[in-house]
């Protein structure tokens, strides 16, 4: 006569059309009848058919002696009518979930194997979330931090400070560092002070021509990148193929830089430009504009305006289109200059 909703509600099969109701929720005057039936111990036939529900849900059942009359069924035999099929329903969800679990533990117990982090990528946002991330990543760290820092103009006191301590603990514990830079950081009083604090072997700096974004690399298992130019956002990378990728693109970068400790000995080139006015060449023929390439090569619009104009007076161009022109006639960036043979002051 019953049947189970998704809800859990049981409903009479052919409920009347007035009383479309759950046994749950019945309705006023079934209520009203229910009660008065339970007080007096019987109902007339002739109301009770005004209420078709409270015979749908077995609520009556007719007087044996008198056909007049409807008996009122116990309220604890008809909640025991409902809750023993609950209860069957309930005991067979128990034992199915077993079942379901014992077929799947041997699964699990073979995914507990596989070395992979809980969260691959976090987005960490603003500072403090960020500096913590990144304590806790170098406090673990035990062989090896890359990292690539490119120049943002001059550096608050307080982050210096910051860096300080952060790299001079990994260095206490073993740790080795290297740190790519811009040219340009060989020429900052601030940089260089920075690095003259770690002069013991375990730190190694080289200078590139040209860097992209921050980046730090912890023991190859977790990287740092930044999400905004602000810097208020960064990842959180632990996943094993984007960090290996990452180590690969540091070692690249790596290999054409200049060590620091090869000083800055290098002189103009025969044709009477720079190293880094090859590179702002290189960029300008690209489509950049002066904005855009001090600050890929890490030096403010107005130096690389002036290299610009020197690069122009060399070339005899008398515009900025005409420039262009002239570097890619004259074969200037097919002369082979790079950041790992020379270098000049900015």
């Amino acid at each position: 006569m019953f049947r189970t909703l998704g809800g859990g509600n049981l409903v009479s099969n052919g409920t009347n059309a007035t009383h479309p109701h759950t046994v749950t929720e019945l309705c006023e005057e079934g209520g009203r009848l229910y009660a008065n039936a339970l007080r007096t111990g019987h109902v007339s036939r002739a109301d009770a058919e005004s209420v078709p529900c409270l015979l749908e849900f077995a609520l009556l059942h007719p007087d044996p002696d008198d056909a007049n009359w409807m008996l009122p069924v116990p309220p604890s035999v008809a909640l025991a009518q409902r809750l023993n099929p609950l209860e069957h329903e309930i005991t067979e969800r128990r034992r199915m979930s077993i079942e379901l679990a014992d077929a799947f533990e041997p699964f699990m117990a073979l995914s507990a194997q596989q070395v992979a982090p809980a969260h691959s990528i976090t987005v960490l946002e603003g500072l403090d979330r960020i500096n913590t991330a990144l304590d806790l990543a170098t406090s673990q760290c035990q062989s090896e931090v890359l990292t690539v820092q490119p120049s943002r103009g001059q550096r608050p006191e307080n982050r210096l400070i910051e860096g300080l301590e952060r790299d001079r603990t990994l260095i206490e514990r073993g740790v080795r560092i290297r740190t790519l830079y811009q040219h340009v950081a060989r020429y900052s009083p601030e940089r260089l002070a920075y690095m003259e604090q770690f002069a013991d072997g375990k730190v190694e700096y080289r200078t590139i021509d040209e860097l992209v974004e921050r980046l730090i690399i912890c023991d190859e298992t977790v990287a740092f990148i930044p999400v905004r130019d602000d810097r208020q956002v960064a990842l959180e990378l632990r996943h094993p193929g984007l960090v290996g990728y990452l180590v690969k693109v540091f070692e690249f970068m790596w290999s054409r830089a200049v060590p620091l400790s090869a000083g800055a000995p290098y002189e103009t080139a025969p044709d009477g430009i720079t190293d880094i006015q090859h590179s702002i060449a290189k960029l300008l023929v690209e489509g950049h504009v002066d904005e855009a390439i001090a600050r890929r090569l890490g030096m403010n619009v107005r130096t690389c305006r002036a290299h610009i104009a020197k690069l122009a007076t060399a070339l005899g161009s008398g515009s900025r289109a005409q420039l262009g022109f002239l570097i890619a006639q004259s074969g200037l960036l097919d002369q082979g200059h790079s950041a790992s043979e020379g270098d000049v002051r900015p």
